[in-house]
């Protein structure tokens, strides 16, 4: 079992960033890619990056790349999604997940989710 808490989430203004953190507790945290996805009201869940169980393995949507990273710090059980040049349009909340199967972008893949953090960004 994992227990995933995310934190980090705010409002910005436009072309500010933010860093979200994913916190993991359990024992295959550190062992398994973990994911972060976003959701706005009558959406589905839209998948944003993932990140290998090493860190040397990273997958981005196409509305993330250039603008957001991720990252992972095994150590801290932590995994980090930082957000750049943000718009109002990335205002959502945003979520991690882990120990997925499959593809790793389709949010059916991952066994374990946390609570969700709120982002908002102000125009």
């Amino acid at each position: 079992q994992v227990q995933l808490a995310e934190s980090g989430g705010g409002l910005v203004q436009a072309g500010g960033s933010l860093r979200l953190s994913c916190t993991g507790s359990g024992r295959t945290f550190s062992s398994a890619p973990v994911g972060w996805f976003r959701q706005t009201p009558g959406k589905e869940q839209e998948f944003i990056a993932v990140i290998s169980e090493s860190g040397t393995t990273t997958f981005y949507a196409d509305f993330a790349k250039g603008r957001f990273t991720i990252s992972r710090d095994n150590a801290k059980n932590t995994v980090y999604l930082q957000m750049n040049s943000l718009r109002p349009e990335d205002t959502a909340v945003y979520s991690c997940a882990g120990d997925p199967s499959g593809s790793w972008r389709d949010r059916a893949d991952y066994a374990f989710w946390g609570q969700g953090t709120q982002v908002t960004v102000s125009s």
